[in-house]
């Protein structure tokens, strides 16, 4: 019987130290991306997105360096790594008085998570590069949308769960 220990090698000062920074890299970007969260006053802002990126980055060094041998399968965790942010998620999305919020910011955590997966993995350009389409999302077409509803005097952001069941009775009415 071989010992547990013998089946993961142990990892240089240089893997450890670009894991670390793997792990710095992923803190960094989530806590850009949660910065614009923070300043929206969202209910998941910096320390928030700091710590899902963060997170999911461990998760996916865990993942390649923590298991190896014929039976290890990486590709475990990184799947539990989206269900478990699409828990956390749910969580930031509230319901009341018939106004849904929250779903962009749940939106805005599991993209950070596989913003901290992609460093986790030591993808550092298509993290960063995710971290910048994030805020272009957030803020830019936060922006778009703003200056759409002002220019066509569109109702205000928010999704009304007592319109939707209003429009769907008028459309009844009105069919034939």
């Amino acid at each position: 019987m071989t010992d547990p220990l013998a089946v993961n090698p142990t990892l240089s000062v240089t893997v450890q130290v670009e894991l670390a920074l793997r792990l710095t890299v992923g803190l960094v970007l989530g806590a850009i991306i949660g910065f614009e969260r923070e300043l929206h006053r969202q209910p998941a802002g910096f320390r928030t997105h700091s710590l899902v990126a963060l997170g999911a980055a461990l998760f996916a060094i865990i993942s390649g360096y923590g298991y190896t041998g014929d039976n290890a399968d990486p590709t475990r965790i990184a799947a539990q790594i989206v269900s478990g942010i699409g828990f956390l998620g749910a969580g930031t999305i509230l319901q009341f008085r018939g106004h849904i919020r929250g779903l962009t910011t749940a939106a805005s955590l599991w993209s950070v998570a596989a913003v901290g997966a992609a460093t986790g993995t030591g993808l550092y350009v298509l993290a960063v590069l995710g971290t910048v389409l994030i805020i272009v999302v957030l803020s830019l077409l936060d922006r778009v949308e703003d200056f759409a509803r002002q220019r066509y005097n569109l109702a205000p952001p928010g999704y009304n769960v007592d319109d939707d069941e209003a429009s769907e009775g008028q459309t009844k009415d009105m069919s034939p």
